[in-house]
């Protein structure tokens, strides 16, 4: 035997065997709670798939496991990205305020008035002000949900109106905004809202254009919804578990860092925005029985006078919590 050809030919060998090993096939699991249907995972999760497949040659996939399949409700999505119960999981920050108290003064109104719009100020501010927020995870998205519209079963769309009116916002948060245009706060998930409003348990709920149209359906029980409101903000978030991501290969992890940050969470803001704008279509043709009331230019400069005393309210709890800079951080992300 040729013992030169040999080595050779091992040599070769080793070399593809290494080649092969650092761009070894990998599947990411993907958990949320949503169902499958839920523009979420037909649009952003879609594009992140066809995104980090087209990107790798199809050697990095991922598996979308919705409606809670890897971990029932939407409360602990945050912690199962830790522990690596899904590789990537989806959730909302007000879920579990206490680890995000920063990002949540994303939820506030203020400059924003689409998610496109309060995302990117997010982005704007991410590094300085909310990145370590998220160090205990790989963060690909950070994008919201813009609560334009109440929706309910009285007219809402004056202070007076206003007064005493059981109201669900987006985060408990901002209950002392709710409390300053004189309704009553009350804590709900948007899974009970419908039946909430169909029994009187709750009069009104902050809501997205696409809450009143299938799934959520709420114009089948809504008598009013009311347009021109402070726009609040329900923040969401893509997490990815630190010790998956840096158990890629060096390959597949540049493919995620190209697509996470900002492209992936303006693919998540377009899912909500599009929703929205799929639903307004919807609206314009539909024959329910609710009352649409745009809300008058005084009165709305009413409830941002009643917004701004609840604005006060919130940053004084938020330095007797120790953080002190949380007017100059809603200042950053509303300049």
């Amino acid at each position: 035997m040729d013992f030169r050809r040999f080595g050779v030919v091992m040599a070769f060998t080793s070399a593809i065997g290494f080649s092969s090993h650092s761009v070894v096939a990998e599947e990411l699991s993907v958990a949320t709670f949503v169902p499958p249907q839920h523009h979420t995972n037909t649009g952003m999760f879609k594009w992140f798939g066809d995104e980090i497949s087209k990107r790798s040659n199809g050697s990095l996939t991922m598996k979308l496991y919705p409606a809670g399949q890897l971990g029932a409700g939407p409360v602990q999505q945050y912690k199962r990205a830790v522990e690596g119960v899904g590789d990537i999981t989806f959730g909302v920050a007000a879920y579990t305020p206490a680890i995000f108290p920063k990002t949540m003064l994303a939820i506030l109104p203020g400059a924003s008035n689409t998610a496109d719009e309060s995302t990117r100020r997010i982005w704007e501010n991410f590094d300085e002000h909310f990145s370590d927020e998220f160090s205990d995870v790989k963060v690909l998205a950070v994008g919201t949900v813009a609560g334009s519209l109440l929706v309910g079963t009285r007219d809402v769309s004056t202070l007076d109106g206003m007064k005493g009116a059981k109201l669900v916002p987006y985060a408990a948060m901002t209950a002392p905004i709710v409390q300053a245009l004189g309704a009553v706060p009350v804590q709900m998930p948007v899974s009970e809202m419908y039946t909430g409003l169909s029994t009187g348990t709750i009069d009104v709920t902050t809501a997205s254009y696409n809450n009143l149209t299938p799934p959520w359906n709420f114009w089948d029980v809504a008598t009013h919804v009311v347009e021109n409101v402070p726009v609040s903000f329900a923040v969401t978030f893509v997490a990815m578990n630190k010790e998956r991501y840096m158990g890629l290969s060096d390959e597949h992890r540049a493919i995620i860092d190209e697509v996470s940050g900002l492209p992936m969470s303006l693919q998540l803001a377009k899912s909500f925005d599009g929703a929205d704008e799929r639903s307004k279509d919807m609206l314009a043709t539909a024959d329910k029985g609710y009352e649409w009331i745009v809300v008058s230019d005084e009165e709305r400069a009413k409830m941002d006078g009643a917004v701004s005393n609840g604005l006060d309210a919130i940053f004084a709890d938020y330095e007797q919590r120790g953080i002190k800079n949380a007017r100059a951080i809603y200042n950053a992300l509303n300049d």
